[in-house]
């Protein structure tokens, strides 16, 4: 199996920054894309960014030019820089990988537990 454990969330005020981490562990042979999804109280979860392999990115339109994502791959573990936050950027965030793991070598979605982000105006 293959868990995701995230860190950084927390409180901050409008304007600041904020820096998620994610890291992958366990049978991993390969991880493919990786991402940062988020999910605020009654809307649907949905994606933030993500990162290839490769390091090709795309983002939500909401946050280009604010949100920068990076990966280590050699440490399996990818970043969410956030900066100028707003408080609509409040949210649950997840991680998410897709994940080619050691039982199966098919690759399978993981995601990490959630980590709380709130942005106080």
């Amino acid at each position: 199996q293959v868990q995701l454990v995230e860190s950084g969330g927390g409180l901050v005020q409008a304007g600041e920054s904020l820096r998620l981490s994610c890291a992958a562990s366990g049978r991993i042979f390969k991880i493919n894309t990786m991402g940062w999804y988020r999910q605020a109280p009654g809307k649907q979860r949905e994606l933030v960014a993500a990162i290839t392999s490769g390091g090709r990115t795309n983002y939500a339109d909401s946050v280009k030019g604010r949100f920068t994502i990076s990966r280590d791959n050699a440490e399996n573990t990818v970043y969410l820089q956030m900066n100028i936050l707003r408080p609509e950027d409040t949210a649950v965030y997840y991680c998410n990988a897709n994940v080619v793991d050691t039982s199966t070598f098919y690759p399978t979605n993981y995601w990490g537990q959630g980590t709380q982000v709130t942005v106080s105006s």
